[in-house]
């Protein structure tokens, strides 16, 4: 598998992921956290414009997978309920997604990010038991809340 940044070709692509994750979410207990639109397409084609986007591609050229990674952190983590692991330089990591189609996923995603940056931060949703486990599973530790616009998310930290 491979990773690469994503281009405004992919936004067709890009958009089946993110509706299987819609469609994953709902059927395991977490409906709210990107409901029917999120990411709405003006977030993804800013992410892919900004050079955040990024898709783990299998090596026949499927996309398994799509994330957006910010090394210059995020400002919605300046302020939390609870404390991040340390105060150093950091890289975010948001709107993660599987295609549903092969097991690891995100192994291959966190191996790269960690690549770029030994000091991760990521969000999620109450709900999202089942990204709270993934994360706990590689190492992330549970630091507290933050709000993003308005609402509240669980937030992990890994530090290497």
């Amino acid at each position: 598998m491979k990773i690469r940044l994503a281009t405004q070709k992919d936004i067709d692509a890009v958009f089946e992921v993110y509706e299987r994750a819609r469609g994953f979410m709902r059927d395991n207990g977490n409906p709210t956290q990107w409901g029917s639109t999120y990411p709405p397409e003006s977030l993804v084609r800013s992410d892919i414009a900004g050079n955040h986007l990024y898709l783990l591609e299998s090596d026949s050229g499927d996309i398994e997978g799509v994330f957006a990674l910010f090394d210059e952190g995020d400002p919605d983590y300046n302020e939390i309920d609870g404390a991040w692991l340390n105060n150093e330089p950091y890289a975010a990591v948001h709107r993660i997604a599987s295609a549903g189609k092969s097991k690891g996923i995100f192994t291959h995603i966190l191996d790269f990010c960690l690549q770029r940056s030994r000091n991760l931060k990521i969000d999620t949703h109450k709900q999202n038991t089942v990204m709270q486990h993934v994360l706990k599973k590689h190492g992330f530790k549970e630091c507290g809340i933050i709000t993003a616009d308005g609402l509240p998310f669980i937030a992990f930290q890994l530090c290497k």
